[in-house]
């Protein structure tokens, strides 16, 4: 089939309600609100887990602390982030799953995966960098570039690797990241070779795509 037309395709997902309307989705605790933000010129992508409740509210990626964190990480401001022909952001599961009993957020919906995610990457040009942000998105997108090598293990064990990962091709490349949660504050604390080592080389490469 041909690769779908950019705008059409965001229009669709924009107004996915599978999980309310097919027999074969799971309902969600709220409605469908799915959050993305793709332009045909960015070329960056920030592949993230899903939106939380506040991400859910205003219907803007990561506008939340998590983004404040994540921002730093990348040494950009609020004007590049939400620029789409800039930086590119698109989670696993487009809508917020709802949470757990603890009041963490559940994990992305796998539906968006398997109805969306190839016909979006294959309707715009290929990126030239992947931050894939979390467990799901690295699986994914690890996977869709060839790299299976470095899909299996656990997300530290994927972060550690992140010289191999960024070394093993020359386009798109990848970086792995924990996400900027403030549930991971330990984890940066237990590991401070990802701030001092990764997290450079990861802004000289944004700095240098998004100019």
């Amino acid at each position: 089939m041909p690769p779908d037309d950019l705008d059409s395709l965001l229009t669709e997902i924009r107004a996915c309600r599978f999980c309310v309307e097919s027999p074969r989705g799971r309902p969600l605790p709220h409605a469908p609100r799915p959050v993305l933000h793709v332009g045909p010129r960015a070329r960056i992508l920030i592949a993230g887990q899903a939106p939380g409740t506040k991400v859910h509210a205003s219907g803007r990626s990561f506008t939340d602390a998590s983004g404040e964190r994540l921002r730093d990480w990348l040494g950009v401001g609020a004007e590049t982030f939400y620029d789409p022909d800039r930086i590119a952001v698109a989670a696993m599961g487009f809508c917020f799953p709802g949470q757990d009993a603890k009041g963490g957020d559940l994990p992305p919906r796998r539906e968006c995966a398997s109805l969306w995610h190839d016909r979006l990457f294959a309707a715009r040009a290929p990126f030239d960098l992947v931050v894939a942000v979390g467990a799901a998105a690295q699986a994914y997108h690890l996977r869709r570039l060839g790299l299976e090598r470095f899909a299996g293990g656990g997300l530290t064990e994927r972060v550690e690797r992140w010289r191999e990962i960024w070394d093993a091709r020359a386009a798109p490349r990848l970086l792995p990241l924990p996400h900027p949660s403030w549930r991971n504050t330990g984890w940066l604390k237990r590991h401070p070779w990802f701030e001092a080592e990764l997290v450079p080389v990861l802004r000289a490469e944004v700095a240098r795509l998004v100019n």
